[in-house]
């Protein structure tokens, strides 16, 4: 993937702010003076002066077909080295059948289609060789595209056996020799495959070549997979690349599509303005004033208006606002991270829950601590995957344990919140039962149980005080994370309250920490341009401030 050493012109963007700048000065004079505002502005050109790719955002007021098109491609092929620089494992995998698939089942009703047209022209009285030839044809430009650029003694070879010309005068005089040319062909990718396909070549050689349909039918198939052999590859050779290069080249593509696509920046605009107005939010009353100084110094810095940004994907809600655009291709991983802490903040605060009620009884009790965390996630986790853990909680279970196997068993089937929690709750009180009665404690009262599934039933409600609790404390573990310029030893610590959790912290935390790097190095020319024009040619931030800092806001730098 050639890159061009030319960069897009921000000659339109100058001007933009420049217009801008003059129509705003009054506003900006009446905040500091002309020499303090261009120092702090000074801050955000600073983190962007040694990035390749200026934005410019002046798109066309109209796109023709052939725009779309290409800011289409341009998308895709930003999407595809993204997951080749993030994903080591990602390689495309031919011939994935999705169940129901209305794509999938027209597709196999048109090849069944062709072959059995292929076997009728095949049985005639003569044979009928035009589909053959068609499908010949086809075989020979797949096999010219595993060549290599110098191999042309191979090429000769191919285009000579497989002269479409030639053998379309012996289909004429029904000299056609189908059974010679598959076996050519057999033969030829079995010197053009990886050693993994030797296998699959020696199966084809063992095919009966006298049912020709369903020998054409493997080769097609294990095409297929030299194929995938061979972008598997180039994308194995190209990595190394990309990992130097990437982070460039994902901010040319993403450049060539704000210059073709309107609005393409909107949704990434309105959340560092929501990040920025949160930072404000937070102020101290004696920095309300009018003092230009004292409001200069209020505003934030990039840093943290960075650091604000990224812990909102956290709490973002996908189901009802899309993610900002220059998200999008980690907008899964986004989910994924935002679901498993989900899951671990559950589990801490049950958990928090249950040795605060119970108390010194089972206090310092690692192994009951680790089983009842191990449970705890496989009964909150099954709420959503209730096929999965019903075979492992009903193997558990013991003959007096049945009852709360089907208590179980209603309440994953129907999903429900509460009685979950309440079926959880009866599994944790058995289990500290068992516990206690085996270090010569009494049982639990009636009582101490209702007490304990009370609290635990409570942490669905909103504003639950435990819950929040445990909430803040993660908040404040992945804002250190971000402000953290080597954030490996951080990973390994958890705040207090959290100990329970700190292995499954530290893997999300490093997951997110990674996405955000990466993220951060691609889009921080436009991150920082559009930081620039919402502090500096926009209204004054210190019209929007509120007369009372607001409560409870994520912790900041």
């Amino acid at each position: 993937m050639p890159l061009n050493d030319e960069r897009p012109s921000s000659t339109s963007s100058s001007e933009d702010q420049t217009s801008d700048g003059e129509s705003s000065s009054e506003c900006r004079e009446s905040m500091a003076t002309a020499s303090d505002l261009e120092s702090l502005r000074d801050s955000f050109n600073s983190d962007i002066s040694s990035k390749h790719c200026t934005p410019s955002s002046s798109p066309p007021e109209t796109l023709t077909l052939d725009e779309v098109m290409e800011a289409g491609r341009d998308l895709f092929n930003l999407k595809l080295s993204h997951d080749i620089v993030m994903n080591r494992e990602f390689q495309p995998h031919p011939n994935l059948k999705a169940k129901n698939s209305i794509w999938n089942a027209v597709k196999e009703n048109v090849q069944k289609a062709f072959w059995d047209t292929l076997q009728a022209e095949l049985n005639d009285d003569p044979p009928e060789y035009k589909h053959a030839i068609k499908l010949l044809e086809e075989i020979r430009e797949i096999l010219l595209s595993f060549l290599n650029p110098g191999a042309n003694r191979m090429r000769t070879q191919i285009m000579e056996v497989l002269d479409m010309d030639l053998i379309n005068q012996q289909a004429d005089n029904n000299a056609v020799d189908i059974c010679g040319l598959a076996s050519y062909v057999v033969t030829t990718m079995g010197k053009l495959c990886s050693p993994e396909r030797d296998g699959d070549i020696k199966k084809l050689q063992e095919l009966n070549t006298e049912n020709i349909v369903t020998l054409f039918r493997e080769i097609l198939h294990v095409l297929d997979l030299m194929r995938a052999d061979m972008v598997n590859f180039a994308i194995r050779s190209i990595r190394p690349v990309l990992q130097v290069i990437g982070a460039e080249y994902e901010r040319e593509k993403f450049q060539n599509v704000l210059d073709k696509t309107p609005n393409a920046l909107n949704i990434t605009t309105s959340w560092i303005q929501a990040a920025i107005e949160e930072l404000l939010s937070v102020r101290k009353p004696a920095e309300l004033s009018n003092n230009p100084e004292k409001i200069l110094q209020g505003l934030p810095g990039p840093s943290q208006i960075f650091n604000t940004a990224f812990l909102r994907l956290l709490t973002w809600d996908f189901s009802k606002s899309s993610v900002p655009e220059t998200w999008v291709v980690d907008e899964t991983q986004l989910e994924e991270i935002q679901r498993q802490l989900k899951q671990a903040v559950a589990v801490n605060t049950v958990l928090l829950i249950v040795f605060s009620t119970i108390g010194d009884r089972i206090q310092g009790l690692s192994v009951l601590s680790d089983r009842l965390k191990r449970m705890i996630t496989v009964l909150l986790n099954g709420m959503h995957k209730p096929s999965v853990f019903f075979p492992l909680l009903s193997f558990k279970f013991k003959a007096e344990q049945k009852n709360v196997y089907f208590i179980l068993f209603s309440i994953f089937r129907n999903f429900n919140l509460k009685e979950t929690l309440e079926g959880t709750s009866v599994q944790i009180c058995c289990e500290l039962n068992k516990s206690l009665r085996e270090r010569d404690f009494p049982a639990l009262t009636p009582e101490q149980q209702a007490t304990l599934t009370g609290q635990i039933c409570s942490i669905g409600q909103k504003d639950n005080p435990v819950r929040t609790l445990v909430e803040d404390r993660v908040h404040q573990y992945f804002m250190g994370l971000l402000s953290d310029p080597r954030p490996e030893v951080k990973l390994q610590e958890a705040p207090a309250g959290l100990a329970a959790i700190q292995p499954e912290l530290g893997v999300i935390g490093k997951a997110f920490i990674t996405l955000v790097n990466y993220n951060r190095a691609v889009y921080a020319p436009f991150y920082m341009e559009i930081m620039k024009k919402l502090l500096f040619f926009s209204d004054p931030p210190a019209t929007s401030l509120p007369q009372e800092p607001a409560q409870g806001s994520i912790p900041h730098d």
